[in-house]
């Protein structure tokens, strides 16, 4: 079971390299949110690495707050919950933006317009239902979770303290930017995934270390005995 347990938190780890370098990735090549940029093929192709990006990181945050559970306390599995819950409407979106928006952008533009325009505070010339609240708890989840899980990293001393203030001080990075037109928004976004990219590469290359570790002269006679047995 240990063995099972290490090999999963350290590909939780990789999944949280790959769902941040995403994360980076994607902010400047993101297309302008407007109802031209739905049909075009950066689009769908941002989008779908939007979605895988969402469930990489899902998975990385899960391995983040399972390495030190024990350690976080109560202010961690808020932070861990508020990040899951973000994650999850997010690649709702992402999805929702790939698969759903282009098929439809011909038949239903203002509906499609309105959609688009959420994260600018564009207004909707048609209703859009409760799609802006989400988005709007989205965001607060985002700041929320991503502040509370890294001030409990940075605590729990479990992973390094200077990986767990880069993921709290990077979630609000974007509030320096907040006054500023949106596509800045994306840049100063940048910060949380590297921290997500360092807190995987630590949880990667520690279970990498354990799993290198050579079995004590004590562990082996113990096997020996063991097998005799």
């Amino acid at each position: 079971m240990n063995i099972t347990s290490s090999k999963l938190i350290r590909w939780a780890g990789l999944s949280a390299m790959v769902g941040g370098s995403l994360f980076v990735a994607i902010q400047p090549i993101h297309p302008p949110e407007t109802l031209a940029s739905v049909t075009t093929s950066t689009w769908a192709s941002v989008h779908y690495v939007g979605f895988a990006m969402c469930l990489f990181t899902l998975l990385g945050i899960t391995g983040i707050y399972a390495r030190q559970a024990e350690k976080v306390g109560w202010l961690g599995l808020v932070g861990f919950l508020a990040l899951g819950l973000m994650w999850t409407i997010t690649a709702a979106f992402q999805f929702t933006e790939a698969f759903i928006l282009p098929l439809i952008a011909t038949d239903a533009p203002k509906f499609v317009a309105g959609v688009v325009g959420i994260p600018s505070g564009s207004s909707s010339e048609v209703s859009i239902g409760l799609l802006p609240i989400m988005y709007s708890l989205a965001s607060v989840l985002y700041l929320v979770g991503g502040v509370l899980l890294g001030i409990a990293t940075f605590r729990a001393g479990v992973l390094p303290r200077w990986a767990g203030a880069a993921l709290a001080v990077g979630t609000v990075a974007p509030l320096a930017f907040s006054l500023l037109p949106h596509e800045f928004l994306r840049v100063a976004a940048v910060p949380f995934g590297l921290a997500l990219v360092a807190l995987g590469y630590v949880l990667w290359s520690e279970q990498r270390g354990h799993a290198a570790q050579p079995v004590s002269t004590t562990g082996r006679a113990q096997l020996r005995q063991a097998a005799a047995e």
